[in-house]
């Protein structure tokens, strides 16, 4: 589905990663949302992880490599979305305003605005830019474009039990990454949102929207950002609740009537057939009134051609074995 560039980045593969030893661990979670159980052991192998999110400089250095051109910055196919008004097919991508009052917390439309001209240059809009942000998550990038990136990089992106046992830091079963306290003493640990969200934000943690990579303490592995800021993209298709087998570590649902990818289609939208990947890690616009979702078990499922100013992704490297 997507076009890979076959360029490869000057730089040794793992100057920037964190080597994770393979265990099991408890994967999922019983006491929250619904998707996320059950609760249940599952084992990898070692591999390697990006200790921040792929920053804004990183990606500038890819497209400047291969030329690739993100999807926020193609017009869509009208195809793939039907009964969309013409004078909607256009290149952008989705750009959090908070509004000034809201009436129904699970319409989301009032606050995300499907805006012309953003995209990961441009992430606020078409009059924004990333000039001081070369150190904050790129974002505004979608799977096929988070992907092309850990190709050209020669590497691969996470599944989600990788993604998972990697953001524990050693602390299996813990709530968060860093403990069984959201703020220890006080301490901000992530970047999230702090008020009543989605229009009062209080910034106690000291950022509106990203922050830079390493600006909160790392987990017990070394990993910056493994929680808030921005969710990351995992390989991973979405289903409704874990399986819980551990002779599948990467908790790919299966579907004998089309396979993980259309187990993975949106119930709510029939007509548009997007399969959705897993998202890890919450981000900053992560509330207590809302989105719950600043926790290592936590799983949000995203459409794989769309992108969003508070979704970016990291890579692994995995040992490689002979046949």
């Amino acid at each position: 589905m997507f076009e890979l560039p076959q360029v490869s980045p000057d730089n040794g593969l793992t100057g920037e990663m964190v080597w994770i030893p393979g265990g099991t661990f408890r994967m999922g979670s019983n006491a929250h949302y619904p998707e996320e159980a059950p609760a249940h052991h599952v084992s990898v192998d070692s591999f390697w992880i990006d200790r921040t999110p792929v920053t804004n400089r990183q990606f500038k250095a890819f497209v400047k490599a291969t030329r690739h051109v993100t999807t926020a910055q193609i017009p869509p196919d009208p195809n793939d979305y039907p009964g969309a008004l013409p004078e909607m097919i256009y290149a952008g991508s989705l750009v959090f305003s908070p509004p000034p009052r809201v009436n129904n917390l699970k319409d989301w439309s009032q606050w995300w605005t499907f805006m012309k001209g953003a995209d990961w240059r441009h992430p606020y809009g078409p009059k924004s830019n990333i000039n001081v942000l070369d150190n904050h998550p790129v974002v505004h990038v979608c799977y096929g474009d988070a992907l092309a990136y850990a190709r050209w990089a020669g590497k691969d992106l996470p599944t989600e039990a990788e993604w998972e046992f990697a953001a524990r830091g050693g602390l299996d079963g813990e709530e968060f990454a860093w403990g069984s306290e959201l703020v220890p003493g006080g301490k901000h640990m992530a970047n999230t949102w702090q008020g009543i969200f989605p229009n009062q934000n209080l910034c106690d943690d000291g950022y509106e929207r990203t922050a830079p990579v390493t600006a909160f303490p790392p987990n017990g592995y070394g990993l910056y950002d493994m929680i808030g800021n921005v969710w990351e993209w995992t390989s991973d298709w979405w289903s409704d609740k874990h399986e819980a087998d551990a002779a599948k570590p990467c908790c790919i649902p299966q579907n004998p009537r089309g396979g993980p990818e259309a187990a993975s289609l949106d119930p709510c939208q029939p007509n548009i057939r997007i399969p959705r990947k897993v998202l890890k890690g919450g981000s900053h616009l992560c509330a207590p009134n809302y989105c719950r979702r600043y926790r290592p078990a936590a799983r949000h499922a995203e459409p794989i051609d769309t992108s969003t100013s508070h979704v970016g992704f990291r890579c692994v490297l995995r040992e490689r074995r002979d046949s």
